[in-house]
């Protein structure tokens, strides 16, 4: 039997970025091939870390790396080349020992055009898997308002 897990999403913590569909990034039609939409998740992570303090060159200097272990993507809309999308990203507040983030990409009529999360988890400089939340992680928390 599968367990449930309750997530709370921290609609506080989000941000939102602009990109433009590269030339690269599509197939012969034009259209955005599949797999770069993980890329654009990427995006995402990035500049929720640089604007909430919680990026991976802060998480490695505090001795962890936090591998992808999950990723999911829902394809809604396709997007194009030249296209200037939004994806918005927001973190899942939960209490075990992971990061999770959901993504919504718009594109430029602000239709949702994909929908997706990504779970990592927190291995520590010896490549151990942490069963507890690390403490910066903890202390990062509470900055933000996720722990009391």
């Amino acid at each position: 039997m599968k367990r449930k897990e309750h997530y709370n999403e921290a609609t506080h913590l989000t941000v939102s970025e602009e990109i433009r569909v590269r030339f690269n990034e599509t197939d012969p039609l034009g259209i955005v091939w599949h797999g770069y939409y993980i890329t654009y998740f990427e995006d995402g992570r990035e500049a929720f870390g640089r604007k909430h303090g919680i990026s991976y060159l802060d998480i490695h200097k505090s001795g962890y790396t936090t591998p992808i272990v999950k990723s999911t993507c829902e394809h809604k809309l396709p997007l194009r080349y030249g296209d200037v999308m939004r994806i918005e990203t927001a973190i899942v507040d939960t209490p075990a020992a992971k990061i999770i983030f959901r993504f919504t990409i718009y594109n430029g009529n602000n239709e949702v055009a994909c929908i997706g999360e990504t779970i990592q988890v927190f291995l520590d400089s010896e490549g151990t898997l942490s069963l507890n939340i690390p403490p910066f992680y903890e202390e990062w928390k509470r900055k933000v308002g996720l722990l009391k």
